[in-house]
């Protein structure tokens, strides 16, 4: 599994489409999909243009919280919210080969996650970002460190845990050595594109 998420950021569809475009070009190998408060007809059409694009140039295209829109268009799998419907129900949708991923803020969430047995985590938020309306209590370093620590401690195999929410390059570093897998970046790719090569050059 990549270890370097982008999640798309615009307010039209030709800004997402932008975007998403430009991380592709700059080597980007998964996408997910995100556009909150999008009129519907139009996030189906950028998920529609987001996955032939992704085809392209044989990358992932998960979808933000619309299992249903992810199968329509044979995306590769979606990402759920807590507030979203369960794994379960978009197992059930999806079936068995789709990638599903699922957030998390606690390490109660985290263990409801890997019972659920989701595919990866999104954990955070590691700080404050600007691109989610409703952000969840901010985690910092310490909190990824006690989570890892917990789950340590209960003797269970750590998860594929991404970072999520306002992760910068530098802090790639620090997480890796935590325990986190990965990490999933929004603002810092949309606004420097090219910054993509160093990401990947740290996440190996």
């Amino acid at each position: 599994m990549e270890k370097l998420q982008y999640i798309s950021q615009g307010f039209t569809i030709a800004e997402q489409e932008i975007n998403i475009r430009k991380a592709l070009d700059n080597g980007i190998k998964w996408i997910q999909v995100r556009w909150k408060n999008a009129p519907e007809n139009e996030f189906i059409e950028l998920c529609e243009n987001s996955k032939l694009l992704c085809s392209e140039y044989q990358s992932v295209c998960i979808i933000n919280d619309h299992a249903q829109i992810a199968k329509d268009i044979d995306a590769d799998g979606v990402h759920l919210g807590l507030k979203d419907i369960s794994i379960e129900i978009a197992r059930q949708i999806l079936g068995k080969n789709k990638i599903i991923g699922g957030t998390a803020n606690s390490i109660s969430d985290v263990l409801q996650r890997m019972n659920e047995s989701c595919d990866y985590i999104g954990l955070g938020p590691l700080r404050f970002t600007s691109t989610k309306e409703q952000l969840s209590p901010i985690l910092g370093f310490e909190g990824y460190q006690k989570i890892i620590e917990g789950l340590r401690s209960k003797s269970l195999e750590i998860p594929k845990i991404f970072a999520i929410g306002g992760v910068v390059l530098k802090d790639i570093e620090l997480l890796q050595q935590i325990g986190i897998y990965g990490v999933a970046v929004s603002g810092q790719i949309t606004n420097q594109p090219s910054i993509t090569k160093e990401f990947k050059t740290v996440l190996q």
